[in-house]
């Protein structure tokens, strides 16, 4: 909906939003850049989209309402075609027992929306207002089930000899069966909030699996006979070379679901039973999240956030792939992102794409790596550079040298923890020395699936599973496990796990928590819904800066870490399960060693 410039100016000084000055540099960055003030206002973060439309609806005396598309009734969701419903933005979700209806419109104000849409359903309806996003997300309901429509399609090109057929153009046009399996996989693999799609040809058929909060599932098998137009199809979206099979290849596209854009990064791989793709789904709405909202709480907030403010110096994030390095760096880079400093990033590939952020994509074939990359982005005034991964010795000179000269450093590194990355900067022709002068803080990660907080169960662990917890753990002594229990407390009091009680008392485990074996309707009944991160930050303090000069070992390093109150993945996933956030058979299926 669109809202004149002087009714948001109205709302955000009555609402408190906007102070006198806020608002004239607003009218100002509206007028340079001819956008309307409604859509200034979000960006600038001044109010949310939902705060706004909240304050328009009290105004405009029209009452607010916020729809659980799973709420909607498919009869009374139906009494309004789809054609009608998605060209005015209007979604009819309940209807009482005396006959009223309730219509939700993005925009209530558009006359003759209403009243096409009110000849088609009768006049007896009560008008709300809602977000487009929110409207959108409803009208996603006249899709139905993705599967049986997926079913549907492929049973068109179901054949009986199962061998892979000649790929003709009409196989691959816009509205052939294969552009529409493509589409209903995408989909489906989005509303599953799935992370990567796999399409991978077997023997006899073709597996589909996604990935879901870090595990494969397989979600369906199609027949052999439509992966040469099935990958052919991808081929055409991604920009790709259609006849070229042999080697592998890379590209992107994008598409729009539900009101959001999405991302696709595309792989191609030659195998044995033919080629694989693989599909990267990036969703390029997400907003940035705060780092308490990724998990980071306590002593590893403290430094990670004192790290922040550090003028200059290489702040490292390690763990193997998929553990969310990018999703950390993103949030970060966007915590740091003001107009006054310049921001230049050199990353294989441009995951994220951050406004007032200068990304640059590597290109191994023209000579554009990690290194010849950082060496022009050093002509480049940077204040803050991220270098997406240190691979080899080059590289991870090129940003030691960059620290020394002023610049603040972000990059990542495969290793298992923050402490082995110091010795890993050694094995790589660093000098010890320079390590400790330059390195400000080395962050260790993982990602563990988060309990759906519905229908998460808790229980009383028996005598059995309270000293197996406590060998796993190394809890050997009352003193530890007098350590975690204050942990607890102190994650309690930052909110992490919200008002979920103590699972612990200074001398033994009362409470642990569980997914349910069979879920619910909220997380598609695998008992997990999205994922948190588990950290350990190291700090480099003087003492540790030592060790570093003397060589020492990993374990050395991480020893003195702790001493100095450093929280290990493992122990910080234990507390996030004692807060009910994750399970313990979670926490050790990424941190056992």
């Amino acid at each position: 909906m669109r809202i004149a410039d002087v009714t948001i100016e109205k709302l955000l000084v009555e609402g408190g939003k906007a102070t006198p000055e806020q608002i004239s540099e607003l009218k100002q960055a509206a007028d340079s850049s001819h956008k309307p003030l409604q859509s200034l206002a979000v960006e600038n973060k001044l109010l949310t989209a939902v705060e706004l439309t909240k304050l328009f609806a009290a105004q405009a005396h029209i009452p607010f309402v916020e729809i659980d598309p799973r709420d909607i009734p498919s009869e009374v969701l139906n009494k309004i075609p789809e054609r009608i419903a998605v060209q005015y933005r209007a979604v009819l979700f309940k209807i009482d027992d005396d006959g009223l209806m309730h219509l939700a419109m993005d925009d209530p104000d558009d006359v003759q929306a209403l009243d096409f849409i009110q000849k088609e359903i009768g006049e007896n309806t009560k008008i709300y207002i809602a977000t487009r996003d929110n409207i959108l997300a409803c009208l996603e309901n006249y899709r139905g089930d993705v599967n049986e429509q997926l079913k549907d399609v492929i049973d068109i090109q179901r054949e009986d000899d199962g061998s892979d057929q000649q790929v003709t153009e009409a196989d691959v046009s816009e509205d052939s069966p294969v552009a529409q399996t493509i589409n209903l996989l995408l989909e489906y693999a989005i509303r599953s909030s799935a992370s990567d799609i796999h399409i991978e040809p077997r023997e006899g058929f073709v597996q589909i699996r996604y990935r879901i909060d870090g595990v494969l599932k397989e979600v369906n098998r199609l027949p052999r006979n439509v992966l040469g137009a099935l990958i052919s199809r991808i081929k055409i979206l991604s920009n790709l070379k259609i006849d070229e099979r042999r080697v592998p290849q890379d590209g992107r596209f994008k598409i729009k679901v539900a009101g959001k854009q999405y991302a696709l990064r595309v792989s191609t791989l030659p195998i044995a039973d033919g080629e694989k793709v693989v599909m990267r789904i990036l969703d390029e709405s997400n907003q940035a999240v705060s780092l308490e909202s990724l998990g980071y709480w306590g002593k590893s907030l403290e430094v990670i956030n004192q790290a922040l403010t550090e003028p200059n110096g290489v702040i490292l994030i390690t763990g193997p792939t998929g553990s969310g390095k990018s999703t950390s760096l993103f949030s970060i880079l966007n915590i740091l992102n003001t107009p006054d400093v310049n921001i230049s990033t050199i990353e294989d590939p441009v995951e994220y794409k951050i406004p007032g952020v200068n990304q640059t994509q590597t290109n191994a074939k023209a000579g554009m790596t990690f290194a010849s990359g950082l060496r022009a982005l050093l002509r480049q005034d940077p204040n803050i550079i991220m270098v997406g991964e240190i691979r080899d010795g080059e590289t991870a000179n090129l940003g030691i040298q960059a620290a020394l000269t002023g610049h603040l450093v972000f990059s990542t590194l495969h290793t298992n923890n923050a402490s082995t990355s110091l010795p890993r900067l050694l094995d790589m022709g660093i000098e010890p020395f320079l390590i400790a002068s330059t390195v400000r803080a080395v962050v260790g990660q993982r990602l563990v699936r988060r309990l759906c907080m519905t229908c998460r169960q808790s229980f009383q662990p028996s005598p059995e599973e309270v000293e197996a917890i406590k060998r796993t753990f190394n809890l050997s002594n009352e003193a530890m496990f007098k350590y975690v229990h204050q942990l607890e407390e102190i994650a309690k009091a930052q909110s992490v796990g919200g008002d979920t009680p103590l699972g612990t008392n200074d001398t033994t485990l009362t409470l642990l928590w569980r997914a349910s074996p069979k879920g619910c309707d909220e997380c598609n009944h695998t008992g997990y819904k999205g994922r948190v991160g588990i950290y350990e930050v190291l700090g480099n303090s003087i003492p540790i800066q030592k060790l570093i000069v003397a060589n020492a070992t990993s374990n050395q390093i991480q020893d003195q870490a702790m001493s100095e109150g450093m929280v290990t993945m493992q122990t910080d996933g234990l507390v996030k399960a004692l807060r009910g956030q994750t399970a313990i058979e979670e926490v050790l299926r990424v941190t056992k060693e």
